[in-house]
């Protein structure tokens, strides 16, 4: 084996074992088994145009020089990003610990209390710094978080009878130009009239369901918005903040006003600027509106056994369960980056962060004053952080430059300081020289910090407690804080302990080399509106990056701006729009979309202003194709789209693709495609290929970022040459063309940090590397239907009887022995895996994705536990009052007691497979109670008293 080449390093199944499973799969080459897999028409004719690929060493060589090209100045431009410390305890042991960034979103709670458990303490931070009832575990950015809590307000305001027509938002001028900028693009569609003004000006009249202030605003400025919330709150509107949290450690918390929404960011607390992301936004509101709050909150319950446990709370109230009626598309949350900002909080405690602030203050007082003394007006009567200096903003820009700092330049005769964590002394003593060069005055020097608190002059301080929860007040040491971090990660099933094979979503290998750039300052403290110049390394990668992305989906261009899947859905169809527009037919409204549809496909068309027409499935599980001509046909004046997952959800290649994308341009509309199974495409297919307009990668599924517990996640679109002018622009650092549709996240460039990953995979694998990793990852599919044929039968499979990249195994038939699906999902942990995606696409199923990382021998040992479940659910009764799958999962304290009730052996609960017993992976809890969580709703860290009845 060549030891430099990279595929041979991510690739599992290879020489002997790759012959094995071809035989197995009944084909005589890997060439046979695409042939029997993929249409004729849809094939590629030539190999994709992609650089050589490089070796892991070459890469890091590559990647380094790259990162010297960025300039690093000292940035103090603010408006939501600022340099912050990252304990190297929490780098090393979560930004840098597989344990921690390759688990999957927490749907199986009884192996992911670790990672639950983080989430609860980040909560519990939002939650007490804002003052709110209820916080959930993370958005995306702080813009798209704003953006949530406008759509949410307009959903809610049906409550109060004169508001049910209010179309209405008033957003202060004082907001960061980039939440406008979302608000904007959110709005729209969604018929919201913005109305943008000083805050002192509003009229508060009834056509207003809601408003949106700023504090402290993006000039610095901290107004006392207590009166506004007031009085806009007596006449039924709503108001949602936009809150600096580590200004709220020393200010007074927005809930104790009555705010319906506080939104932010978190990336303060310890997270790289990166260039924009990612980031992990907060969002806190009442608990009377938890069943309308976007993404997912975690919440406290307990098990079979009465014990405490985590999981995610009213799961049935998610987005992709309300289809059509959902008022948001997400799914998609920032948990690693808010697990780190949880423990950067748990590492400082309530009186570290208290420093932290003051220190903050302090600093920004002290450089207020020296400037005051070489003649400046300061503006901001009250300020945390940022000061607003009345100067030439043309003259102090060359001047900083020329010293290597960067500044906030609002106005042509506005200057913004933003002060952060890292700022010393002798920054500050810099920055003072660039305004005393402008005055040519050398007399003012900073020696120290005077005590100085601006906020207690203006009566705005904070008087309540915050974070007296044990848990942050233990562990400030290093040793303490690494204990806890790692008796978290104990209680995690992650990919370091074995395969993940959730369909749909890929859990691909994150390879170290892949992974080893984010640790680099080069490249994590670039502020996101530098000038371009500065961020060249930044650059050229993200552009090569477009360039390889956009050659693989067969298209003319890609933005990589979206941030998650769902917001890449949302991103297509709103470049659709802004495209049906531009050609005078903005009436185009109705999207298709196929029965078997991911559901934030649904949600994404509504809040992009569509109408959904359901298309039916055949029995086969394919899009109907004469159903769809019907419709397309009767919608033709008004069709806008159709939304199409490739392969289909149910893991097969259509092979009416090509005739369904054509009647769809016949009758006007553009074709969006889901790119959520792009593993089956790379390389041998293409968007392009099957004739889309358009569609999004999730960079976190087939390009090979981690899912982190549940994000990050990046999900740019690639488009078609008519649709390129209408790509997401940014209100700061110029992106996109005249056409191009307003901001789809904070970042110019999304979650560029991120990109890095994806960017890495692709030099690394090249053209025959990325080919070949679609190839087994349709071979290890078919391997697993297989060798399961006789104890699960697959639901669905193409022409020839193959499945794509993944299958659906049909688990109903065992209700007659009183076995449910999740029954199989719980007793599979028991043999050391994560379920599958369980009833999804089809209730009563598990959806199987292997990816091209896993060898021959891991597929092996879980087709070993899946056919010994099976032998196990023959013995099953309805009425047996308790068996090995319905008692599942099995804890180390149930195997240890004195006493033993069941009417199967402790090894059949523990160690069923020889296998198991090598490599054991114990849950921490037994079953939890779903139902006992949501009807006792508790969602930050109250002691276990509080909420936990006795076990009896």
């Amino acid at each position: 084996m060549n030891t430099s080449v990279f595929a041979n390093r991510h690739i599992g199944p290879r020489g002997s074992h790759l012959e094995d499973m071809l035989k197995t799969t009944g084909v005589s080459s890997i060439e046979e088994l695409i042939f029997e897999t993929l249409p004729d028409n849809i094939r590629l004719k030539q190999p994709l145009k992609l650089p050589k690929a490089l070796s892991e060493y070459e890469f890091s060589q590559h990647i380094n020089t790259l990162a010297d090209k960025n300039q690093h100045f000292s940035t103090y431009i603010g408006l939501g990003y600022h340099e912050a410390i990252l304990p190297a305890v929490i780098q090393r042991n979560i930004l840098e610990n597989p344990g921690w960034y390759t688990a999957y979103t927490p749907y199986q709670a009884e192996i992911a209390q670790g990672r639950l458990e983080a989430l609860l303490n980040f909560q519990t931070v939002v939650s007490d710094l804002t003052g709110m009832e209820l916080a959930n575990a993370s958005l995306l950015d702080e813009a798209t978080a704003a953006a949530e809590a406008m759509s949410m307000l307009f959903a809610v305001r049906s409550r109060a009878k004169k508001k049910q027509n209010a179309q209405k938002f008033f957003v202060s001028e004082d907001v960061f130009p980039q939440t406008l900028s979302l608000l904007q693009t959110r709005a729209e569609p969604q018929n919201i009239e913005l109305v943008v003004g000083a805050r002192e000006e509003f009229d508060f009249t009834e056509d207003y369901f809601g408003a949106f202030l700023q504090y402290p605003g993006k000039t610095g400025q901290i107004y006392n918005h207590k009166q506004f919330v007031e009085k806009a709150q007596s006449l039924d509107i709503k108001v949602a903040i936009a809150a600096d949290l580590m200004s709220l450690v020393l200010l007074e918390a927005p809930g104790d006003w009555g705010v319906d929404v506080v939104v932010g960011t978190t990336q303060r607390f310890g997270i790289p600027l990166g260039y924009g992301g990612p980031h992990a936004a907060y969002y806190a509101t009442k608990e009377a509106y938890k069943r309308q709050i976007p993404g997912r909150i975690i919440g406290v319950t307990k098990d079979m056994n009465g014990n405490r446990g985590l999981r995610m709370a009213l799961q049935t109230r998610e987005q992709h369960i309300k289809r059509d009626r959902a008022t948001s598309n997400i799914c998609t949350a920032q948990v690693l980056l808010a697990v780190m900002a949880g423990m950067y909080a748990v590492y400082h405690g309530p009186e570290g962060l208290k420093f932290i602030a003051k220190q903050i203050h302090q600093k920004t007082a002290n450089l207020a004053d020296a400037i005051e003394r070489l003649g400046i007006f300061q503006a901001n009567q009250s300020y945390f952080d940022t000061l607003l200096l009345k100067v030439d903003a043309k003259a102090i820009k060359p001047i900083a430059e020329n010293h290597q700092i960067n500044f906030y330049y609002p106005d042509k005769n506005s200057v913004c300081v933003s002060i952060h964590e890292a700022t010393s002394i002798k920054d500050l003593n810099a920055i003072l020289k660039v305004f005393k060069e402008y005055k040519s005055n050398n007399s003012v020097v900073i020696e120290k910090l005077e005590d100085v608190n601006i906020i207690e002059k203006q009566h705005l301080s904070r008087t309540t407690d915050f974070l007296k929860s044990s848990v942050f007040n233990s562990y400030h040491s290093e040793t303490e804080l690494m204990r806890y971090i790692k008796s978290l990660e104990r209680k995690d099933l992650s990919l370091n302990h074995s395969m993940i094979s959730l369909g749909s979503c890929t859990m691909k290998l994150n390879a170290a080399a892949e992974m080893l750039p984010l640790s680099n300052p080069k490249w994590g403290n670039l502020h996101p509106y530098v000038p371009v110049e500065q961020a060249q390394g930044y650059h050229e990668m993200l552009e090569k990056l477009e360039q390889y992305l956009t050659e693989i989906t067969g298209f003319s261009a890609t933005s990589l701006q979206p941030n998650s899947g769902a917001q890449g859905e949302y991103a297509g169809l709103m470049v659709i729009r802004a495209y049906h527009q531009s050609r005078g037919e903005g009436h185009r409204h109705i999207c298709l979309v196929p029965s078997s549809a991911h559901g934030t496909n649904p949600a994404s068309a509504v809040m992009a202003g569509m109408k959904v027409v359901v298309v039916k499935s055949t029995d086969k599980g394919n899009i109907d194709v004469e159903d769809l001509k019907q419709k397309a046909e009767k919608y033709s004046d008004n069709l806008a789209a159709l939304m199409v997952t490739y392969p289909s959800t149910h893991g097969v290649f259509e092979s009416d693709i090509k005739e369904i994308t054509s009647c769809i341009h016949e009758h006007g509309g553009q074709v969006y495609m889901d790119g959520a199974n792009m593993n089956a495409q790379v390389g041998i297919t293409s968007p392009g290929a099957i004739g889309a307009d358009v569609c999004h990668l999730n960079l976190h599924k087939t390009f090979a970022i981690p899912h982190g517990g549940g994000g990050p996640g990046v999900g740019p679109i690639c488009v078609a040459k008519q649709l390129v002018p209408f790509l997401p622009s940014n209100p700061i650092v110029e992106t996109g063309s005249d056409e191009a549709i307003s901001a789809i996240s904070a970042a110019p460039w999304g979650s560029a940090l991120a990109c890095i990953i994806s960017y890495a995979y692709i030099r690394m694998l090249g053209e025959d590397g990325l080919r070949h990793s679609t190839e087994i990852a349709i071979l290890n599919a078919n391997y697993i239907k297989e060798r399961l044929k006789d104890f699960y039968p697959t639901l669905y499979a193409g022409e020839r009887g193959r499945a794509a990249h993944e299958m659906i195994i049909d688990c109903r038939p065992f209700k007659k022995n009183g076995i449910e699906v999740k029954d199989i999902a719980k007793r599979l942990i028991d043999y050391g895996f994560h379920s599958p995606t369980v009833s999804f696409p089809v209730a009563g199923t598990m959806m199987i994705e292997p990816t091209e990382s896993e060898s021959k021998a891991e597929l092996d040992r879980f087709c070993d536990a899946m056919i010994s479940i099976r032998e196990e659910i023959s013995h099953c009764r309805p009425d047996d009052g308790g068996n090995l799958l319905t008692n599942a999962p099995h804890t180390q304290a149930m195997l240890t007691a004195d006493e033993w009730k069941f009417n199967y052996s402790r090894q059949q609960a523990a160690f069923p497979l020889n296998y198991v017993a090598s490599n054991k992976f114990w849950p921490s809890i037994r079953r939890v109670d779903e139902g006992y969580g949501d009807r006792n709703l508790i969602c930050s860290c109250n002691p276990i008293e509080d909420y936990i009845e006795e076990a009896t």
